[in-house]
């Protein structure tokens, strides 16, 4: 035994491995023994052989443990053994009460017989011969082949299902939501449970039915007799309600007081059962030898109702004289032989024809074709000649047998299926199993091959009815030209009051069935808590019978009494059975298909063809059996399935929905690795790099809502971060990272990834984000980060270096990039603008970034209400209304509503600022460079530094603008009062081409500024136009340290200091300004001057997002 397991070695005797002290765990090398907790583990399995594994002995239990835990499993399914622990733990130290155990039931009593009292049900004894009748064998051969089968292959797949593992409570609901997912199960669940209620009402409409027209009549409350038409229909169903009424609560109080009351009365039922169809079939065979003498009265071809006449004759001759019968009293106005009669009367002779001539009469040619009938029609006998009724009035209609409901094929499928719904009734009932997986399928497929024998008993019903009972009988639904018996108890033998007494039991049995399975189906569902308002149906009695569900089932079984038609209830749980069938079909396929590891079913007898048959065969019954119930029986469902998905199921069941999308997701993954997507399906595929403090908390949330805004839930967005250390010292710092951004991520509802790397440094950390995110073919390739914060402060030297990195890496791996500046002042996605514009500055041809970021930022409801206005800048050989013209025909081409204006910026001298901003930026990087300083030390000297540049900007400022005309640099470090001067300047230098109604983006590139996609700085353009600056007329020129300057660094700082001159003044009230990012310095002495350039670049502005293309074209102007 695994339990007993102990060391080879006697407890007397002394293992060579046991000297000294005999202390085991001081001789292993694998047990950390300075751990003083370990000494009472040791103690615990001293002597015994496990102690090599002893450390995981709380995470990884002994086998032995293990198979006692198995082998303890308690199948309780309503839940008694949760209420006895709760009941426990509430009384604390009193001693527990003596455990509930719920009924454990074998195959016979918990599978069998209950199937079998549901199939052999109300449907086979009231309507069988009716539709036999109506339908002709043909037709009922096939709706009954159809039923059968769907039934049949249905049980097959519920089999494999059920023995795939232990099934608890739930039966059905329990195999299809672990199957197909909480949202399957839970839908098809409340469908099967709703459909299950309702044939509880059908088997109590039917015992009403039995008992009132078949036992006792006189027993009705609203009195029939005399009435015709409406009245009488409304009558009888008004006695069907207040009869139902009594009858379904007197089977609900059974219920409530036990289920062993419902399993002792079972077998008497069954038995009465078995005895009805033992009669029927006695009685076809006597039929053989001596039929019986059963006479039907015909009137012409009409059949005549059994209580309008007393013989079957309109006179008879007694003592020599001719007297009218009770017939002819019907018809005429008096019961003289001169009264005045009717016509059709008249004209027709009375006929008397045998009722049941017998299976060697030959009837079975008659009745081999259907005879659909309209409501109100009368039941005539096909083949026998009579005078047609011209002005026949309609107030005798009540002499005649009459059709009560319009008849057709697909009514008939729908009344009849029912009557196979039975292998649901022991599944239902799983959880008071001993062993679920042996007895279902044993049970279920014993109970159908037994009703396959209603398969034979009923296609064998159907070819025997038609042989042996006259059509107008068949077509007699209530037996009214038979003297109200009931028709299928015509042909039993010894006595009809056999199959009368028979049906009645029958139909009571299984009407407690269903009020038994029923509330256990409700009961398991709402135990899932997979839909949140159901889980009060989950308490119920100390022993777990669910005594809230019951109280819920019956109220709606009540709604199928008050319907009171056993055909009007008949197709509505139809529908909800075929639908439960169907994906009970479609769980056992798609896990044959999938061939998920644990899909490991004892019962072997099945395959995915057969069940895919079963699933075709069901949906194609929903819609035979009636179209708008089908359809309302998919809504419902499918309501029932988003509420779940949005509201309630966080479960993992491991079910076949999720094996579905593993295949999909690796069948789409290989197809996106065949080529790059189209430029008609690109869309940014976003990685965000963000940041976390101490608590790993974001430090910049709002990156997420722009990553929100810019992709409106489409496309994949990967939210990443790194952790500085070691993977196995900073595990739990990663989860707490990842934690953290998902709850970010869900709060800002953005559908994405998190992923979080841990590295040695943050750097390295970062690159590997950007080179393995993704998986495959859908991978970034959009990158997104902010702009460092206090760059220019030593402390954050390293950030703004990773940054860098950052922007030559994207490059490299041609990656757009987004870098949004001041973060923390863009929008939330709460927030709405109503007015405003979304300024594009198109300076270089970057793939179409620019005209494709404004464009989707406006499908948000944040942005919905900005216009969208192109800026792009024309050089002075640049023909400006003709580029006007193109930017406004390119947009047009592209379907995107903006303004364009041009922007005319002429050459002109680089000022003394720019010099002087210069030499401050390179005095700066030198001393950071050189000077090894403390932290305090450094940002002293930094701010004397920058003081004394300041004073000096301002007194040679002020002189140039005297001598000559300078473009004045809108920046705060510059902080110059002569707004008049600059006004001046601007007037002189730079022109704008206004356009009110243009509509739109971008051209050439300009050559103005540096190149998208190169990773250097490009020439200025004007530089071959500009004069000598050793030769210039400027009194400045001549400093000695403005001639040590990098003339390539004084160029760059004149177009930003231009540049964002320019779009301060038009893009100031902006909401968003998108500007062309220029690439990196190639190498790593540059950086500092490359951040001072973009900062000098977007001064001023509020939200600025620098767009840097990925090298290739994202918006196309072709449909």
């Amino acid at each position: 035994m695994l339990n007993n397991m102990t060391t080879d070695t006697e407890e007397g005797e002394e293992s060579p491995n046991n000297q000294g002290d005999g202390n085991l765990k001081e001789s292993s090398p694998f047990i950390n023994s300075s751990v003083s907790c370990d000494v009472e583990k040791s103690q615990q399995y001293d002597g015994k052989n496990m102690a090599l594994f002893e450390e995981e002995m709380d995470t990884s239990p002994m086998v032995s443990s293990l198979l006692s835990s198995l082998a303890n499993y308690s199948n309780l399914p309503t839940g008694s053994k949760e209420h006895e622990e709760a009941e426990n733990n509430e009384e604390g130290g009193r001693p527990s009460k003596k455990p509930v155990t719920a009924p454990q039931l074998g195959t016979l009593m918990g599978v069998y017989l209950p199937c079998i009292q549901n199939i052999f049900g109300v449907i086979l004894f009231l309507r069988m011969t009716w539709m036999v009748g109506i339908g002709g064998v043909f037709g009922s051969f096939i709706i009954v082949f159809m039923c059968c089968s769907t039934t049949m292959l249905t049980a097959i797949s519920m089999s494999a299902i059920a023995t795939n593992g232990v099934v608890p409570a739930g039966g059905s609901y329990y195999m299809i939501s672990r199957s197909l997912g909480p949202e399957f199960g839970g839908a098809v669940g409340i469908c099967f449970y709703l459909g299950t209620t309702f044939a509880g009402a059908m088997y109590i409409l039917g015992c009403i039915e039995i008992l009132l027209i078949y036992i006792v009549p006189q027993a009705a409350i609203f009195k029939i007799e005399g009435l015709e038409g409406l009245e009488a229909e409304a009558a009888l169903l008004n006695n069907m309600r207040v009869y139902g009424t009594i009858v379904l609560s007197f089977m609900a109080l059974v219920v409530f007081v036990g289920v062993k009351y419902v399993n002792k009365l079972a077998l008497v039922f069954l038995a009465c059962v078995i005895l009805s169809i033992l009669a029927v079939y006695a009685g076809v065979i006597k039929t053989a030898i001596e039929p019986p003498v059963f006479p039907v009265c015909l009137l012409g071809n009409r059949t005549l109702t059994s209580k309008g006449y007393d013989i079957c004759a309109k006179v008879i001759e007694i003592d020599n004289e001719t007297v009218t019968t009770k017939l002819w009293r019907s018809f005429c106005d008096s019961e003289y032989l001169n009264a005045t009669c009717d016509d059709y009367f008249n004209n027709n002779n009375v006929t008397e024809i045998q009722g049941i001539p017998g299976v060697t009469s030959g009837i079975l040619a008659e009745n081999l074709f259907g005879n659909y009938l309209e409501k109100g029609m009368i039941v005539e006998k096909r083949g026998l000649a009579s005078q047609p009724d011209l002005e026949s009035s309609a107030s005798g209609t009540n002499r005649f047998v009459l059709a009560d409901i319009s008849s057709f094929f697909t009514l008939l499928v729908g009344i009849y299926f029912p009557s196979v719904t039975g292998i649901m009734a022991g599944s239902n009932r799983s959880g008071d199993l001993r062993d679920a997986q042996k007895s279902i399928p044993i049970g279920t497929i014993a109970a159908i091959t037994t009703t396959s024998t209603t398969l034979s008993s009923d296609i064998s019903c159907v070819v025997l009815f038609g042989a042996c009972i006259e059509g107008v009988v068949l077509r007699d639904k209530f037996g009214e030209g038979v003297n109200g018996n009931l028709v299928i108890g015509t042909l039993a033998w010894p006595s009809p009051w056999v199959i009368v007494f028979g049906s009645f039991f029958s139909t009571c049995g299984a009407g407690l069935q269903s009020l038994t399975g029923a509330p256990r189906l409700l009961q398991a569902i709402s135990r899932d808590g997979i839909i949140p308002f159901l889980r009060v149906f989950g308490h119920g009695k100390a022993n777990g019978e669910p005594t809230w569900a019951l109280l819920l089932t019956a109220s709606i079984c009540e709604i199928g009494i008050i319907i009171a038609s056993l055909d009007a209830v008949a197709p509505i749980l139809s529908m909800f059975f075929l639908m439960c069938y169907m994906f009970v079909n479609l769980a056992c396929a798609l896990q044959t298909l999938l061939r998920t590891p644990n899909w490991r079913p004892r019962f072997k007898f099945y395959h995915w063809a057969l069940s895919f048959l079963g699933m075709s065969l069901c949906l194609s019954l929903m819609f035979i059996c009636s179209w708008y119930y089908a359809i309302v029986a998919m809504g419902i469902a499918t309501c029932i399935y988003k509420y779940i998905e949005f509201r309630g199921a966080e479960k993992e069941w491991g079910d076949g929905i999720r094996g579905i999308s593993l295949s999909a997701a690796r069948f789409a993954l290989m197809r996106l690795e065949e080529g790059p997507p189209h430029t008609k399906n690109w869309r940014p595929q976003i990685l965000v790099l963000v940041s976390t403090d101490a608590e790993q908390n974001v430090e910049q949330p709002r990156l997420i809502s722009l990553t929100n805004q810019l992709k409106a839930g489409k496309g994949l967005t990967i939210v990443g971060t790194s952790v500085q250390g070691t993977f196995l010292d900073n595990y739990t710092e990663a989860q707490r990272a990842d934690q953290s951004l998902r709850k970010l991520m869900e709060a800002e509802k953005v559908k994405g990834f998190p992923q979080v790397v841990v590295s040695s440094n943050l750097r390295d950390g970062t690159s590997h984000l950007i080179q393995v995110g993704g998986l495959g073919g859908l991978k970034h390739n959009t990158v997104m980060i902010s702009w460092p914060r206090n760059w220019k402060q030593p402390e954050f030297h390293q950030q703004f270096r990773d940054f860098i990195e950052v922007v030559r890496e994207t490059t490299v791996a041609s990656l757009a990039l987004l870098v949004p500046k001041n973060i923390s002042s863009y929008p939330s996605n709460g927030e709405r603008f109503t007015e405003g514009h979304i300024d594009v500055w198109w300076i270089v041809h970057d793939g179409g970034m620019l005209m494709l970021l404004p464009f989707l930022l406006r499908q948000h409801k944040v942005w919905r209400k900005c216009k969208m206005r192109i800026f792009t800048v024309a050089q002075m050989d640049d023909n400006s209304i003709q580029m006007k013209k193109d930017v406004i025909t390119f947009l047009y081409h592209l379907r995107i509503d903006a303004q364009v204006e041009v922007v005319e910026m002429h050459d002109s001298d680089i000022s003394a600022y720019t010099y002087e901003k210069t030499l401050v930026m390179e005095q700066r990087s030198q001393i950071l460079k050189q000077m090894h300083l403390t932290k305090n030390e450094m940002e002293r000297e930094i701010q004397s530094i920058t003081d004394s540049s300041r004073g000096s900007i301002r007194r040679k400022k002020s002189n140039a603008s005297r001598s000559h005309h300078s473009i004045e640099e809108g920046s705060s470090v510059a902080e110059q009062p002569e707004e008049e001067s600059v006004a001046v300047s601007n007037s002189k230098q730079v022109q704008l081409i206004h356009s009110k109604n243009a509509s739109t983006p971008t051209s050439p590139t300009s050559p103005t500024t540096p190149a998208g996609s190169g990773n250097t700085w490009t020439d200025y353009k004007g530089a071959d136009k500009r004069k000598n600056l050793e030769t210039s007329k400027d009194p400045f020129s001549m400093k000695p340290e403005w001639e040590n300057l990098n003339q390539t660094d004084v160029r760059r700082m004149h177009t930003a200091l231009r540049l964002n001159e320019v779009i301060t003044k038009k893009s100031k009230e902006a909401k968003l300004v998108l500007l062309n990012m220029p690439g990196p310095p190639k190498n790593r002495m540059g950086e500092e001057n490359y951040m001072e350039f973009l900062e000098v670049l977007t001064e001023g502005l509020n939200r600025v997002l620098l767009v840097r293309g990925g090298g290739r074209e994202v918006i196309t102007i072709y449909s």
